[in-house]
């Protein structure tokens, strides 16, 4: 099939290289994809009027594509908000304090246990939950404050983050951007978010018990000055009968709507909407009952508090997808019928085009998604640039004849371990600062295992395509 590149494919092609270029130089993208969104529209229609409304179209279409994904995790973390001022969260990890008895059994409950809650209240909530409250007994068992941190970093940002199987919010982003169904991805994405997962955080703790061992990494008990066991905050709003009721019917609720997820097949916007829902009920319910006669407000104030950081998270991420969105179906619907007629949307035109020209292999498009993603990691977001790791999958996809879904999911995993909180210094502070540790040297850490995950993954990938 011969397919003809106009000036809005080459405009397309060189926005991206401009959005990678200054990701590397670690600036912000936001202008680039303005002026990308701006050009593309000012080229295809001729139109000053059309091109400037098109920026403000982008804009509103990559929000209505993302708000379910939004709203479920501004709810979840309000939600989790109103855990932790209870004293709720501590009731429900104080069970596993008893398996905490040494170093190694610390770095894997602690480790597994942020997974686990990461799935379903995200990563940075899950830092606050479960950091403040099992940090002391770590440090007790002989594990280093640093120790604890990655653990929380490796599971929660990297595993959890990096498949985001429950709120599916990376997927949603990934699939998008490559005109997938959500669920391909998803399932693409399990052999690979675990094989990454098993690689780093075995790699990882080999060279922490390494380092304990030569005296390199001690145990700080200082870190134990500024904690304790019991959480301080609003413990009085729940007698403890009652926060032993939420801190059990809390995780029913949740392994309910997993059960439900399976039984009833329920995949994408249908299980983030369960999720979400059950969410809502649960913030309701503990609200109400802990803050009595204040609980109207005090509801309103704690979603207050999760949209803002759930538009805090996203924000730069809109600008972004917008770009992207250009790419697929979104042209049509931003823009209008502007493409050539034999066009079937911008990515697609360059991956057939690119396949006549170059023909690559399964090895070069696995390392060049797992090179595109962790320098689209290198904000700090994680999130920011998997749209460009999902456009880029779906070109090379089209080029190869197969791999779509693998190649996206594979580009995923990669920007999120980067900067979803794992090596990126700036994105690792919440974890840093709750286990008070310089989060340079936090990075420094994970670094190594990081690298070796994602060779052994890329390989992998490789033979999955």
């Amino acid at each position: 099939m011969i397919v003809e590149l106009t000036a809005l494919h080459w405009i397309y092609v060189t926005f991206i290289v401009l959005i990678i270029g200054f990701m590397i130089m670690r600036r912000d993208t936001t202008i680039i994809c303005i002026a990308g969104i701006f050009l593309i529209a000012l080229v295809a229609t001729g139109s000053l009027s059309h091109s400037v409304s098109s920026i403000f179209n982008s804009f509103s279409y990559a929000i209505t594509e993302l708000l379910s994904t939004i709203l479920v995790i501004s709810i979840i973390v309000a939600m989790s908000h109103t855990l932790t001022a209870t004293g709720i969260n501590d009731v429900m990890i104080s069970p596993f304090r008893k398996l905490i008895r040494n170093p190694t059994l610390a770095y894997w409950t602690i480790g597994i246990l942020m997974m686990v809650i990461s799935w379903f209240f995200w990563p940075s909530p899950a830092v606050a939950l479960l950091g403040a409250v099992l940090l002391p007994v770590a440090i007790r068992a002989g594990l280093p404050a640093l120790g604890v941190a990655m653990a929380m970093n490796l599971f929660g940002h990297g595993i959890a983050l990096s498949g985001d199987f429950v709120i599916q919010a990376a997927p949603k982003l990934t699939a998008d951007a490559a005109g997938l169904p959500i669920q391909d991805v998803i399932n693409a994405s399990i052999p690979l978010v675990f094989i990454m997962g098993l690689v780093t955080t075995v790699t990882a703790f080999y060279f922490l018990k390494r380092d304990m061992k030569r005296g390199v990494l001690q145990v700080n008990s200082s870190v134990l000055s500024d904690s304790s066991d019991e959480s301080p905050q609003q413990n009085n709003l729940l007698s403890l009968g009652q926060k032993r009721f939420f801190a059990i019917l809390v995780p029913l609720l949740f392994a309910a709507d997993v059960a439900a997820m399976t039984i009833l097949d329920l995949t994408g916007g249908d299980a983030t909407a369960l999720i979400g829902g059950t969410s809502i009920l649960i913030l309701l319910l503990i609200t109400l009952t802990s803050h009595k006669n204040k609980g109207l407000e005090q509801t309103t104030q704690y979603l207050i508090e999760g949209f803002q950081f759930g538009f805090k998270v996203f924000g730069p991420v809109i600008p972004i997808a917008a770009f992207f969105y250009l790419g697929d179906s979104g042209f049509t619907k931003i823009i209008g019928e502007y493409l050539p007629k034999a066009s079937h949307g911008i990515v697609n035109d360059l991956g057939v085009a690119l396949a006549s020209i170059v023909p690559l292999s399964k090895a070069v498009g696995a390392v060049t998604l797992t090179t595109v993603g962790a320098i689209t990691g290198l904000d700090g977001s994680g999130f920011s640039g998997i749209s460009l790791a999902g456009s880029i999958a779906a070109l090379f996809a089209t080029a190869i004849g197969k791999g779509a879904a693998t190649l996206t999911a594979l580009g995923q995993i990669s920007a999120i371990w980067v900067g979803g909180g794992v090596l990126v210094p700036w994105a690792l502070i919440p974890a840093a600062a709750i286990c008070k540790v310089d989060p340079f040297e936090l990075a420094r850490r994970n670094l190594v295992p990081v690298i070796i995950g994602l060779v052994v993954t890329t390989i992998v990938a490789m033979f999955l395509i």
